[in-house]
């Protein structure tokens, strides 16, 4: 007969087997229930999480458009601010440029001045004075020497601002560019999508960079940019219109001073040309005074000369009648009337040679008288001759300034030598 063998263990209960079997089953339940509880979360989490990622870069793709669109309106602002910063700068160098041939075309008066001034130093004796043409001519050099520095003035104003215009040019390309960029590199995120080639995870890309500003911070930077285009603009712009006002009335003053100029010099020519006449007219009568005198004097000396002849015979009578003889010596009326003729011849004779005197002295007075006359004659000739020749010089003014603009700056090469020598001159005569 066979023997039963039994393992040498521990013996559970079928309760005990029941309660694991339990057991076994509530646990695998309740890893279900939990299983269960974690799969739900987890498909609310990623449908939670899906469509917070799909409205998240939705939003962020809103904000670039926006942004874009933001950032897109300044760059025209900052592309019609350029545009009227390039009108402008064009502008004020056409009003420059203007005022410089202005300045330029002052080369030619003052050397028409100065040389004016010039020829008539030439004047003579007392024809060298100081009248109203040399006064206006004087003048006309102050006034060119002012128009001058008013025109200087307003070119280094222009100059000036030009470069102001240029740095907020400058600034305004800047920041053009860089809105230009900066559209370009958002357009390129906007374009960008989850399932793009050329993206991949980077290193701290939530960095905030140096440098890094706020909305607020660029949007002043801008508007900054802006209203300083703009300021400078209408800077410019009053600016111009001084340059436009300052060129018509220095022309203004310049024309007026030219026309008192020549006004001078064709009343001083008909002063000149009256004194010219009236010394030709005193010449003529001087002359024939002068051969009158002459005739005068000749019959004079005839006078003298034929007294001789009855002052002889008196005094021949007188004298043979001396030897009368005896008691025949008488002073009878021949003796008294004959005594009487040769005081009178004396007398006569005496009378004419002071009267010849008289009369070759008034001779000779009217000779010196002549020269003189004849002298500032020539003198009023020369001055009259200088004169026409200022006004023939002056002919340059009226005429179109493009064929009389100087290649050189005649100012510095003539006017402060030539007013130097003339006021030494002036300072020696007085």
């Amino acid at each position: 007969m066979a023997a039963l063998s039994l393992k040498p263990a521990s013996r559970f209960s079928v309760t005990d087997w029941h309660a694991n079997s339990n057991l076994i089953s509530s646990n695998a339940e309740r890893q279900r229930t939990a299983s269960h509880q974690i799969r739900q979360e987890a498909r609310a989490l990623r449908n939670e999480t899906n469509n917070q990622t799909k409205w998240d870069e939705h939003d962020n793709s809103t904000r670039f458009v926006e942004r874009i669109d933001e950032v897109e309106k300044w760059r025209q602002v900052l592309n019609k601010c350029l545009s009227e910063v390039d009108a402008e700068i064009n502008a004020l160098s056409e009003i420059r440029d203007e005022a410089e041939r202005a300045l330029q075309a002052k080369n030619i008066p003052l050397d028409v001045a100065i040389e004016c001034l010039t020829i008539r130093e030439s004047r003579r004796e007392i024809d060298l004075v100081k009248d109203p043409v040399e006064d206006e001519l004087h003048k006309e050099v102050e006034v060119i020497e002012g128009i001058r520095k008013a025109l200087q003035q307003k070119i280094s104003e222009a100059f000036e601002q030009l470069c102001l215009l240029q740095e907020a040019k400058h600034q305004l390309n800047w920041d053009q560019r860089s809105k230009t960029e900066t559209v370009e590199i958002d357009q390129t995120c906007l374009s960008l999508n989850k399932n793009s080639p050329n993206i991949s995870l980077k290193v701290d890309p939530t960095r905030v960079l140096n440098g890094t500003t706020t909305p607020q911070e660029w949007e002043q930077f801008s508007r900054y940019s802006k209203d300083r285009a703009e300021a400078e603009c209408r800077t410019s712009a009053r600016l111009r219109e001084s340059i436009a006002l300052t060129i018509a009335q220095t022309n203004n003053e310049y024309e007026a001073q030219r026309v008192a100029v020549e006004f001078a010099f064709r009343k001083r020519i008909h002063e000149f040309e009256r004194a010219q006449t009236e010394l030709k007219w005193q010449e003529k009568n001087t002359k024939e005074e002068i051969e009158e005198m002459e005739e005068d004097i000749k019959r004079l000396e005839a006078d003298l000369r034929e007294k001789k002849g009855p002052l002889k015979l008196a005094h021949t009578r007188l004298e043979t009648r001396l030897y009368r003889p005896n008691v025949e010596l008488c002073r009878d009326q021949v003796q008294y009337g004959l005594t009487d003729e040769v005081h009178q011849i004396e007398g006569t004779i005496a009378s004419l040679k002071e009267k010849l005197v008289q009369s070759q002295d008034a001779l000779d007075a009217l000779y010196k008288n002549l020269a003189r006359i004849q002298a500032d004659i020539k003198w009023k000739d020369n001055s009259l001759s200088l004169d026409n020749k200022c006004l023939e010089t002056r002919r340059k003014l009226i005429l179109p300034n493009d064929r009389y603009i100087s290649t050189s700056d005649t100012f510095n090469r003539t006017s402060n030598r030539t007013l130097s020598h003339l006021k030494s001159h002036q300072l020696e005569v007085a």
